[in-house]
């Protein structure tokens, strides 16, 4: 299929970046390993700088088969393969922190992008400021200075599920000229297009959703024009981070399915954030897509879907009750990532994390990634595992 544009979401995911008239009739693109890419003659050596692939740091067709269909996805100008989401994002971050400069950032920023602002920009002068993520637009104002560099969203944000509005950032940011950039990777391009909605930079950890199977590291940046492209491409370069061969290949496999699964997650987590809204053991679900959830009408106003990531306060604060809990789950395990198919949780205490406003929970929070496992048996998981708590 050589034109995708007129065509729905789930028919583009099958079909994007896949070249069979290239390769032999073969459907997807093929692993390109390489390192060292033959240059043909002194002629090519001297343009080497205009030729598609130069080396392979520098990308392969493996890679510009996953980076177009990202862009194509996000209605982006091209796109960006990285080694992993914290690589993109500190690529972006990279691209527009100078000495002086002041990079705004929300509160439930992801916690390992926070400590590189505040343990290495820091230390090369950029200045980190951290606004609360419902922010209004005239608090917002009041924060913004001639050293204001970029301004990044994440939304929902890390743990706490708050969406931003969108539109109200856009706005204010365009006025005083200032580039934005936002974490994309709960929605994915299927329920959210950061691009279309004026923002300048998409970012998403293709890790989780994308890739879909919990055995790749991959993320990828989405930018609006050439010129915001050219910029976060050489910080890319210029750090030596690219993506594996495989990752890349993992990636664009895990589009094909993309809808199919991510519709599947949705289902199953807001299932279980409306049956945990009314257990006892619970005082408070965070979910984007239900009403009294920070954010939840600007969710409404600029998302098509939602995620099967989300996250949920218990009034338990006993560490030794938490733990029975957590070890009698049988189909829900611990661990750092989510996206991929089987369900996680994972707990976390946020009171030493908040800057502009402190956390003002005084139960266990829990992140919970609803997989693809049966919804009835995740929340009978869930039901016996919570009776430990009594």
């Amino acid at each position: 299929m050589k034109d995708t544009k007129d065509y729905k979401i789930a028919t583009k995911l099958a079909h994007l970046s896949s070249r069979p008239e290239e390769y032999n009739g073969l459907v997807n693109t093929p692993v390109h390993r390489a390192s060292t890419i033959i240059i043909k003659d002194f002629d090519g050596f001297q343009n080497c700088f205009q030729a598609p692939y130069r080396y392979g740091r520098e990308g392969t067709p493996s890679s510009k088969a996953f980076e177009q269909a990202v862009a194509t996805l996000d209605n982006a100008y091209n796109a960006i393969a990285t080694s992993s989401g914290l690589a993109a994002i500190i690529s972006v971050l990279n691209a527009y922190a100078r000495p002086g400069k002041t990079l705004l950032l929300p509160d439930n920023f992801y916690g390992f992008s926070r400590g590189y602002c505040q343990e290495t920009l820091a230390e090369f002068g950029v200045n980190c400021k951290y606004y609360t993520p419902m922010i209004d637009e005239e608090d917002l104002r009041a924060m913004i200075d001639d050293s204001v560099s970029l301004i990044y969203l994440e939304s929902p944000g890390s743990l706490t599920y708050e969406v931003q509005d969108i539109g109200m950032f856009v706005k204010v940011a365009q006025e005083f000229n200032i580039p934005t950039a936002c974490d994309n990777s709960w929605a994915t391009p299927v329920n959210f297009k950061p691009l279309d909605h004026g923002i300048d930079i998409s970012i998403i950890s293709a890790t989780k959703y994308i890739s879909g199977h919990s055995d790749a590291m991959l993320g990828v940046v989405s930018c609006k024009d050439k010129e915001t492209y050219e910029r976060v491409l050489k910080t890319v370069r210029q750090s030596g981070n690219c993506p594996g061969s495989e990752e890349v290949y993992f990636g664009l496999r895990g589009l094909r399915t993309l809808d199919v699964r991510l519709a599947r997650h949705a289902e199953a987590g807001l299932k279980l954030a409306r049956w945990l809204q009314s257990h006892d053991a619970v005082k408070t679900v965070l979910h984007p897509a239900l009403e009294g959830s920070a954010g939840h009408e600007n969710w409404k106003k600029y998302f098509d879907g939602a995620s099967g990531v989300f996250a949920v306060v218990l009034h338990e604060m006993d560490c030794k009750k938490i733990e029975k809990f957590l070890n009698n789950l049988n189909i829900f395990q611990m661990g750092f990532s989510w996206g991929g198919y089987e369900s996680l949780i994972f707990p976390e205490q946020l009171s030493d994390w908040r800057i502009s406003k402190p956390w003002d929970g005084d139960g266990y929070l829990m992140r919970v990634h609803a997989g693809l496992e049966n919804m009835d048996d995740l929340q009978a998981d869930l039901e016996q595992a919570l009776n430990f708590l009594k």
